[in-house]
């Protein structure tokens, strides 16, 4: 009899050791999470650590074996209700653990995309800034050796390298600005026939390198609204723009602009190299660029249709981008509201 209940004591103080290490394990998991919950708050300024992860994850481990080594005491022994309650504040802890590493690994690829994203980006802008900055140089380095009558058209190059180069960067200074919530209108009453005619004639040259055929239909009536002059004439310069750079030689690009009640739309398309399926979605998208366009055309850094849009929005107005696919052309449908008669 006593040796039972020797035997018994013996088996009690035993699964009250492996009771009391289970504790302490438990204390180290809650201070585990802990630690990954303030790591995970700190998760959009840095890559978590993938040793981290590990770590969590052999900790997790840890606990299941200690939750199985419970469980074939339990079997043995009828715990108390102290220890009931021990075990299911072990078994919380390991469920959290678990979701915090599978969180813990999600943040870390999304880290490492958005750094991939924005070593791409950084690529494409110093590739855009170079292609102007090239030929200046090479200019300026000839200058003291150019006979005097070539002098107009070096300064002729230097210009349009200059432009090009002053398109990007304010570009670039109007998503960020778009970005930021520092996008300034400076709105006035307006007829927009003269932006339209104002447009056209800017891009007019381009489309004549390309020997393009132009044609552009628009009302004789006024068309006032409210608007900043300056960026009314980016939005169609910039869509007239990407239908000369995307339209192959001998192309056709229209312009057609109607009034529908109190709304003025106005359409730019062409037959050129058209928008794949899979990146009309995303045509408005900052630094999206769809492949067969830049293998078409290499040039650009895929935001002119998003300041395009932000523009257009500003206004009060709406932008879409349609497409039958690729090689079948593309539209844009630019609607925005006119003053009241």
């Amino acid at each position: 009899m006593n040796e039972g209940a020797g035997k018994t004591d013996q088996t009690m103080a035993t699964a009250a050791a492996e009771l009391f290490l289970l504790g302490q394990k438990i204390v180290q998991a809650r201070a585990v999470l802990a630690a990954l919950q303030k790591e995970l708050g700190e998760a959009n300024t840095r890559v978590v650590d993938s040793q981290y992860v590990e770590q969590l994850i052999e900790a997790n481990q840890q606990l299941v074996q200690a939750i199985l080594l419970a469980q074939s005491n339990a079997e043995a022994l009828q715990l108390t209700q102290d220890e009931q309650q021990l075990n299911l504040d072990m078994r919380e802890a390991n469920e959290q653990l678990v979701l915090a590493a599978l969180s813990a690994q999600h943040l870390q690829a999304a880290a490492e995309q958005l750094l991939e994203q924005q070593r791409h980006i950084l690529v494409l802008v110093a590739h855009e800034l170079r292609n102007p900055l090239t030929p200046i140089s090479m200019i300026a380095g000839r200058l003291a050796r150019v006979p005097s009558e070539e002098l107009p058209r070096m300064q002729a190059l230097i210009e349009g390298q200059v432009q090009q180069l002053s398109r990007l960067v304010e570009d670039l200074l109007d998503v960020s600005r778009v970005s930021t919530g520092k996008l300034h209108l400076d709105r006035r009453v307006l007829d927009l026939r003269a932006i339209i005619d104002d447009a056209i004639e800017t891009c007019r040259p381009a489309m004549n390198t390309r020997h393009l055929h132009f044609s552009s239909e628009r009302p004789d009536a006024p068309l006032m609204l409210e608007g900043d002059p300056i960026r009314l004439k980016q939005i169609l310069g910039n869509l007239l723009g990407n239908a000369a750079k995307y339209t192959p030689a001998e192309g056709r690009v229209e312009l057609s602009v109607i009034i529908q009640g109190e709304v003025v739309q106005l359409t730019v398309c062409d037959n050129g190299i058209g928008i794949s399926a899979q990146a009309l979605p995303f045509v408005f998208e900052p630094f999206i660029q769809d492949a067969q366009a830049i293998g078409f055309n290499g040039a650009g850094l895929g935001i002119g249709l998003t300041v395009v849009r932000e523009l257009v929005e500003a206004h009060g107005g709406t932008v879409t981008g349609m497409s039958e696919g690729s090689g079948r052309g593309s539209r844009f449908v630019v609607r925005l509201p006119l003053l009241p008669p």
